[in-house]
């Protein structure tokens, strides 16, 4: 089956980072910043809930007994972060933010709100939960000719920023820790991929005109909810580009329904998993004297080997229906999840240096027949949970898709990263009073709801004169803010400044050029060369790419590219010369010597005069010439 052919149903929760001045319950600012005044070390540990259990996705990172380093900078955090001190009263503009996108969305707005925990021990956060609040339920996003419900509208707290993971620990910064978060959970709904982006998109635009929104990469994520039919959902966190979307829904898609079509074939082969699926056996014995490297490696360690038989599995392991879709890989991207190195199983050996005589020898060992199948481990003392979560898993393959949190790759797949998440993780702040929600705050909240897009698409297409692609993408780009700054400082076309944010920098970032270096500042300076004409607008690519490339200014690319603009009157001599030495070909072609001509001028002006300018010196030469004056 074609990806077409698949029906899902998708639920999207988008997170979305507010601009409002300070963080959510300190008033440390919203920056980033690295140097570290001081590093914190911390352990965390599982608690219970109200319900007074334990959620199985704190438990799961609970056993990887990792260390958290916390770099703590005065800049931009405070002990709220550190959770040395109580929070403080929370961020009345982020509450603001969210009544307003509700009333939008026509959501019913809480008349309290209340703080929550929620337990989240994977180091993100120094206190072991996240803080959030419920704002609002129910409503609809209007997109693309449907209408999307809507569950909830929560403001909440951002994660500190993942620096750096180790074997033994996780470094995070505290400078992103505490940042206001509006989140917004979608009903799941019945639709094409396409379609899905495309309602994320609407939501994305709606938060942006707004104005509460942040701007740049990484200050929106979205999580999506993906289920096939008949089963629990997998969610998939942290998508950040929009274009990942429909790869990220296709790839969930098939992957579950080759896990439904693996579960359905073995019931069709009369196994059941209490039968198929055997103990772990430690067969390090039979790898004594082991050729294969990888093996050796984790015996040096101070590994072994565990092998384990699947009854009726053999070749289901290395079945690909769809790329990057296999039985192994499942269990692949468990064990490295879990710490270990990966898994080998036999529908991939020989290889790796195990030769078919030790292929022969470990069936024999697992008593193992031609039809079953068997997995190697490499495990440790400390890896007793992770082995029995692979054997789980294996037993799980009788189910089809079962629920779990899984995360993107760059290329659109998505990899296991830890069970799915239940209801016994929230329970009461205990810290922060309950905040009544007024008629007079719902009202001032009222005048920030925005005009739906079309009508300011519209708006900006006659105050600039931009065409409906252009308008489309200067509203979407993050540089919408220096875009009016621009055109209300300068007498440069907007049309050329639109083109230039958004076009020219898309072009050189996928030349592999880092275009988020280019801050605010930096390229005001380069339309403020523009505009006072001391560079030419043919230039502006080949100085974007020095700014990138060179970490400099583009008053410094100038000098370094030698670009600086010539006058009228040495570009007037220039051009003269030019056709008074090939007048023969101004003779012979008459007005198709232009063409021609053009190429040899900006052969020695490139980067150092306007095309339009040369442009209409060119064509009065030439008719000079042709009427014989």
């Amino acid at each position: 089956m074609e990806a077409k052919n698949f029906k899902a149903r998708v639920g999207l929760e988008i997170h979305q980072q507010l601009n409002v001045g300070r963080k959510l319950f300190c008033n440390c600012p919203i920056m980033e910043y690295d140097e570290a005044e001081y590093r914190i070390l911390r352990y965390l540990r599982p608690t219970q809930s109200e319900l007074g259990e334990v959620d199985p996705a704190v438990m799961f990172e609970f056993r990887k007994n990792k260390a958290n380093i916390y770099i703590y900078n005065s800049r931009a955090s405070c002990l709220v972060e550190c959770d040395e001190e109580p929070p403080h009263p929370i961020n009345m503009d982020a509450v603001k933010a969210a009544i307003t996108v509700a009333l939008a969305l026509g959501s019913k707005i809480v008349e309290e709100l209340h703080v929550m925990r929620k337990i989240v021990i994977d180091g993100s956060n120094t206190t072991g939960f996240q803080r959030t609040v419920l704002v609002a339920i129910d409503g609809a996003l209007k997109a693309d000719g449907i209408e999307v419900p809507v569950q909830t509208i929560s403001v909440e707290e951002d994660a500190a920023r993942l620096v750096e993971e180790r074997d033994d620990a996780k470094v995070f910064s505290l400078d992103r820790l505490g940042v206001p978060l509006i989140e917004i959970s979608l009903a799941p709904i019945e639709a094409d991929p396409k379609t899905v982006e495309r309602v994320a998109l609407a939501l994305g635009r709606l938060l942006r005109l707004t104005g509460f929104a942040a701007r740049g990469l990484g200050t929106i994520r979205q999580d999506i909810n993906i289920s096939i039919e008949g089963f629990p959902p997998c969610e998939v966190k942290g998508v950040q580009k929009l274009d990942l979307i429909p790869k990220v829904i296709e790839y969930e898609m098939m992957r579950q329904y080759h896990l439904y079509n693996v579960a359905t074939l073995l019931k069709e082969k009369g196994l059941d998993p209490d039968s198929s699926v055997g103990e772990y056996v430690d067969v390090t014995g039979l790898f004594e004297r082991t050729s294969s490297k990888v093996v050796r490696s984790a015996l040096d360690g101070g590994k072994r080997v565990y092998g384990i038989r699947l009854k009726g599995f053999s070749g289901l392991f290395k079945m690909e229906p769809y790329p990057s879709v296999r039985l192994g890989l499942e269990l692949a991207d468990m064990a490295r999840a879990y710490g270990l190195g990966g898994i080998i199983h036999s529908d991939e050996l020989p290889a790796y240096g195990i030769s078919l005589e030790d292929v022969e020898r470990i069936r024999a060992y697992l008593s193992a027949g031609e039809s079953d199948a068997f997995v190697l481990i490499l495990a440790g003392e400390r890896d007793y949970d992770a082995l029995l979560a692979l054997r789980h898993r294996m037993l799980q393959f009788f189910e089809g898709p079962v629920p779990e949190t899984r995360g993107p790759t760059g290329d659109g797949r998505t990899r296991y990263s830890r069970p799915r998440p239940g209801a016994a993780r929230m329970y009461p702040e205990t810290d922060i009073p309950l905040i009544k929600v007024t008629k007079e705050l719902i009202e001032e909240c009222r005048k920030f709801v925005p005009k739906p897009w079309n009508e300011v698409l519209k708006d900006y297409m006659q105050k600039y004169g931009l065409n409906e692609k252009l308008a489309n993408q200067v509203l979407d780009s993050v540089y919408l803010s220096l875009f009016e700054r621009v055109c209300s400082t300068t007498k440069l076309s907007p049309i050329l400044v639109a083109v230039i944010l958004t076009e020219h920098l898309v072009n050189i970032s996928r030349e592999g050029l880092d275009v988020s270096v280019l801050d605010e500042e930096r390229l005001l300076e380069l339309f403020q060369l523009l505009d006072s004409g001391k560079l030419s607008k043919e230039s502006v690519i080949d100085i974007l790419k020095c700014m990138c490339s060179e970490r400099i200014s583009a008053g410094d690319c100038v000098k370094r590219l030698g670009l600086k603009p010539i006058s009228e009157e040495e570009l007037a001599k220039i051009v003269y010369e030019t056709v008074s030495s090939n007048r023969a070909l101004v003779e012979s072609l008459k007005e198709r010597s232009f063409g021609p001509l053009m190429g040899m001028l900006m052969e020695k002006v490139r980067g150092k005069a306007d095309g339009g300018k040369v442009s209409r010196l060119l064509r009065d030469e030439i008719a000079k010439i042709l009427q014989g004056t």
